[in-house]
C-alpha cells in the first residue's frame, strides 16, 4: 500500500519515522542492528504496511541522544511526540477489520519468542561456568547479552500487545445490519464469543524474523506446544467457579482445603493504597508518563494479593483497563507461590479468566525454574499450590518440556508431575510418562 492510501494517522507516523532515520547513521547503533538482524521488518515499518513495536522506536531516538549535552532534552521532547503519533498510529492500525484476530496471533507468537529467550538465558549462563577459554567465555557472554535484550523487547512488546488488545475490548461492538425485507435469508450469526476457533493456518518463518518486530509471516513455531491463549476454560480454574473434584487446581489430599481461600477483607489501610496508586496512574498517563505508570505497576504487582481484585475494579472504573492488563503481565513474573496466590484471590472474587491467564503465561518460564518452585513449595508443605502449579504446567507445555522440570530432584518431581498430567487427562498422562522415559527417568 502507498503511503497516500494509508490512515492519515498511520501516514503521519511513517513520515515521521522516515525522517528519524534519515538524522541517523544507517549503519551504527541500534538502528544498524536492526537493519542487519530485520531488514524486511524495517522496510515494510517504512512503508507503512506495519507500525513497529514501541521498543524500536525508543531504541532510534536512543541512537539519536548518542551525543549526549544539551541534546538530551532535545531527544526527551522528540520521545514525546513520537510517543503521540505512534499511539494514534496503533489505534488507527489496530481499528481495521481483522486486527482484533491478527493482535491475538502475534501475542502468541511473542509469548513464545519471551519463553524462547528466558530458557536460553538459563542455558546459556550454565554454558558460561563449562568455557574452556577466555574466548569461549567473551563469546558466551556476548550471547548471553543478546539473549537478555530479546527477552526484554519480548516482554515489552507482549504487554504493548495486551494494551493494544484491551484497548480495542473496550470499544463498544458496531451496531448490527438491519435486515432489508424479501432479501433471501441471512446467514446464521456467528459463534459466540469464547468459542475457540479453528487455527488459521500459518506460514513458517525462520526464527529472528520477530526480534525486530514479530510481524512478517507470524508462524507457528518449531515444537508442537499449545498456545497458551487457545487453551479452553476447563481444569482447576474451571473449578474454582464450581465444586472442585480430583486432583484439580484446588483438589487436595483428604482432610485438606479443597477451594481456594475465600476473598478477604480489605482494612482502610489496602483500600487507600489502591485509590492512591489509581490516581497516580490516571494523572501519569494523562501527562504522558508511560514509563513511570508502568513503574507503579511494577510495584504494584508485588502486593498482597488481597487487594488485587479490588484493584482491577477500580482500575476498569476508571477506564484503565489496559493497566489492568498490564499488571497481570507482570503478576505472571511473579514467584511461583506468589503467582498462584494472584490467581486464587482473583478466581475467589469470581474473575477466573484473569486468574487462569496469570497461571498460563507464568508456566511459561523455563523448565528447570518451574522444578525448583514446586521443591520450594513441597519443602514449605504447600501441597495445594504445588498442584495448582504443575496442573497448568503440565496443560501449557509440551511433554517433553514438562519432562525437563524434574532434573534437579527426580525422586520428588517425577510422582508430583505424572499426578499432576493423570489429573489433566489420560492422553496427557500417557504423554508425559512416555517423555520421562525417554529423558531416562522411571514413572
Amino acid at each position: 500500500m502507498e503511503v497516500e492510501q494509508l490512515p492519515d494517522q498511520v501516514r503521519e507516523f511513517v513520515v515521521y519515522l522516515r525522517n528519524l532515520l534519515a538524522r541517523l547513521d544507517q549503519d551504527a547503533g541500534w538502528c544498524g542492528i536492526f537493519w542487519q538482524r530485520d531488514p524486511d521488518g524495517m522496510r515494510v515499518c517504512l512503508t507503512g504496511a506495519e507500525v513497529p513495536p514501541w521498543d524500536v522506536v525508543e531504541a532510534l531516538l536512543q541512537d539519536l541522544g548518542v551525543g549526549g549535552g544539551s541534546y538530551e532534552a532535545e531527544v526527551e521532547a522528540e520521545s514525546v511526540r513520537a510517543r503521540a503519533l505512534h499511539r494514534a498510529s496503533l489505534t488507527a492500525f489496530d481499528a481495521r477489520p481483522g486486527g482484533r484476530d491478527l493482535l491475538g496471533d502475534r501475542l502468541d507468537v511473542m509469548l513464545r519468542e519471551q519463553r524462547y529467550a528466558a530458557e536460553r538465558q538459563v542455558e546459556l549462563a550454565q554454558l558460561l561456568h563449562t568455557a574452556a577459554t577466555r574466548e569461549q567465555a567473551e563469546a558466551m557472554r556476548l550471547d548471553l547479552a543478546w539473549a537478555r535484550d530479546d527477552h526484554e523487547r519480548a516482554t515489552a512488546r507482549c504487554a504493548e500487545l495486551h494494551r493494544r488488545i484491551a484497548d480495542l475490548d473496550r470499544q463498544p461492538p458496531p451496531p448490527p445490519p438491519v435486515p432489508v425485507p424479501q432479501q433471501r435469508p441471512q446467514p446464521p450469526p456467528p459463534e459466540p464469543p469464547g468459542r475457540s476457533k479453528p487455527p488459521k493456518e500459518r506460514k513458517r518463518r525462520p526464527r529472528g524474523s520477530a526480534r525486530f518486530a514479530g510481524m512478517l509471516d507470524e508462524a507457528a513455531p518449531a515444537d508442537d506446544t499449545p498456545l497458551p491463549t487457545a487453551l479452553a476454560v476447563q481444569g482447576p480454574l474451571r473449578d474454582f467457579a464450581a465444586s472442585p473434584r480430583g486432583a484439580r487446581f484446588a483438589g487436595a489430599a483428604e482432610g485438606e482445603a479443597t477451594a481456594p481461600p475465600a476473598p478477604q477483607h480489605l482494612d482502610s489501610e489496602a483500600r487507600g493504597a489502591i485509590a492512591a496508586c489509581v490516581g497516580a496512574l490516571l494523572r501519569l498517563r494523562a501527562e504522558g508518563r508511560g514509563g513511570e505508570a508502568h513503574g507503579v505497576l511494577v510495584e504494584a504487582a508485588h502486593w498482597p494479593a488481597a487487594r488485587f481484585p479490588l484493584f482491577a475494579a477500580e482500575l476498569n472504573r476508571a477506564g484503565l483497563g489496559a493497566d489492568w492488563a498490564t499488571l497481570l503481565w507482570e503478576t505472571a513474573s511473579l514467584p511461583a507461590d506468589l503467582l498462584v496466590a494472584a490467581a486464587d484471590a482473583l478466581a475467589a472474587a469470581g474473575r477466573t479468566a484473569d486468574a487462569q491467564q496469570i497461571l498460563r503465561q507464568g508456566v511459561a518460564r523455563p523448565a528447570p525454574e518451574i522444578g525448583a518452585s514446586v521443591l520450594r513449595l513441597t519443602g514449605e508443605g504447600r501441597h495445594r499450590e504445588t498442584r495448582a502449579l504443575l496442573d497448568a504446567y503440565v496443560r501449557v507445555r509440551t511433554p517433553e518440556e514438562a519432562a525437563r522440570s524434574v532434573h534437579d530432584d527426580p525422586g520428588r518431581l517425577v510422582p508430583l508431575l505424572v499426578e499432576a498430567a493423570r489429573g489433566v487427562s489420560d492422553e496427557r498422562y500417557w504423554d508425559v510418562v512416555h517423555a520421562l522415559r525417554v529423558a531416562g527417568f522411571h514413572a
